[in-house]
């Protein structure tokens, strides 16, 4: 029996996102001094936000590094931020290793080739709506937004409306 989407959102404790085309749009600008610049989605930040906050971390994985990245992972709430990872699937392993979770447990919202080995192994495989091909095929959801517009926060309120706990995160605003 094939498990649901919504049965493999239930097991998830922990989130992990690819950046460049994940939390942005994929483009990359340098400065006249040769820094990167990215843009992030607000609402992307406040979902990772929301999931720490319901006791689910996130960690960000990036094949390169980027001092942009670790400034935006400190405004979200991030666990940990993994950089110059190659291949990303030796990281997954000892992300699991480090945190005692099974893949089943993980949540991986990837765009690119690099992605494919932990998009392969995690429990809940998600592509963003501009992922390539190859990412989409071994999905398990493929979101509605695209990267860096919007797709995370998708992913988040996926899992947490299948684990019964979004109306508890939102009602957190109202008090």
């Amino acid at each position: 029996m094939k498990t649901s989407l919504k049965e493999k959102a239930k097991k998830i404790k922990l989130l992990l996102l690819d950046v460049d085309g994940v939390l942005t749009d994929g483009r990359i600008i340098y400065d006249n001094k040769g820094r990167d610049l990215k843009v992030f989605d607000v609402h992307d930040g406040l979902a990772i936000f929301l999931l720490r906050r319901m006791g689910i971390p996130t960690i960000l994985i990036s094949a390169r590094g980027s001092a942009t990245i670790h400034r935006r992972a400190k405004d979200m709430n991030v666990f940990k931020v993994i950089e110059n990872a190659q291949p990303k699937s030796k990281a997954f392993l000892k992300i699991l290793v480090d945190l005692k979770l099974k893949p089943a447990q993980v949540c991986f919202v990837g765009d690119d080739l690099v992605d494919l080995g932990i998009a392969r192994s995690a429990g809940l495989a998600v592509a963003v709506k501009n992922a390539c091909p190859e990412i989409k095929e071994c999905a398990h959801y493929i979101t509605k937004k695209m990267g860096g517009r919007g797709a995370v926060r998708e992913v988040a309120e996926l899992i947490l409306k299948s684990q019964g706990r979004w109306a508890k995160a939102v009602k957190s605003y109202l008090e």
